[in-house]
């Protein structure tokens, strides 16, 4: 896996691919978002080390490498900035309803979502993986020894299209929250939960007796990197 840094490029970009939205007539969505002082950004905090809830202070704050690179837009478009957090099925939906202005989730450039929505050049480019309960390691170490098995995945996502077409013979569960997934991943009742290797890694940095990743090899289209959505 290679990390595609572009993020200033990206930032710089980003009133350019606003722009290019729209072919018939000039796209006045920077303007629209300076005028109003805010760029209202959506996200789903539910996928560290992207973007993640904490306690500091004795308050609630969602952050991550999402975070961070919302808040360079919105310093270069001299505007604050206002997070909506919400379900990853809803960001797309929310997006063109003119509630958020942009989405920065951990969302995959698919060729289904562009006919919706409009993506900024890629920043980080990654590959799919299962996480599994620690003590499962050695089990489901082939898509074979997955058959019969709850495989979960988030709703909407890359990662559901993935488990439903390579595990094939496993039973999938598709919820809209992957904590919820993961969760019940440590409790037993799922054999996997296919997630991109950032989120993987950090599930087993942070949790290293819970989690595991199993070495069923899974394929990621490379034309799947993350980007804003626009």
């Amino acid at each position: 896996m290679k990390r595609v840094l572009v993020l200033l490029s990206s930032i710089l970009m980003f009133g350019g691919v606003l722009a290019g939205c729209s072919s018939n007539k000039a796209d006045n969505s920077v303007k629209t978002i300076q005028n109003k002082k805010t760029l209202v950004v959506g996200t789903a905090a539910d996928y560290a080390p992207f973007e993640f809830p904490i306690v500091q202070n004795g308050q609630k704050k969602i952050v991550g490498y999402d975070l961070l690179l919302s808040k360079k837009i919105a310093d270069n478009l001299g505007v604050k900035l206002k997070i909506v957090n919400t379900e990853f099925p809803s960001l797309i939906s929310e997006l063109q309803d003119k509630k958020i202005d942009l989405i920065l989730a951990g969302m995959v450039s698919t060729p289904q979502r562009k006919k919706a929505v409009a993506f900024s050049k890629s920043y980080y480019t990654v590959k799919n993986v299962l996480l599994v309960n620690k003590k499962n390691q050695a089990r489901y170490n082939t898509v074979a020894s997955l058959k019969g098995h709850s495989v979960g995945a988030q709703q909407s996502t890359t990662q559901e299209t993935i488990t439903k077409s390579q595990l094939a013979d496993a039973n999938p569960v598709v919820e809209s929250n992957l904590t919820s997934l993961t969760t019940e991943l440590k409790q037993g009742k799922l054999a996997g939960v296919v997630v991109e290797n950032a989120i993987a890694d950090n599930y087993v940095k942070s949790y290293p007796h819970d989690y595991a990743i199993a070495k069923v090899k899974l394929t990621t289209p490379v034309q799947y990197p993350l980007g804003l959505t626009l």
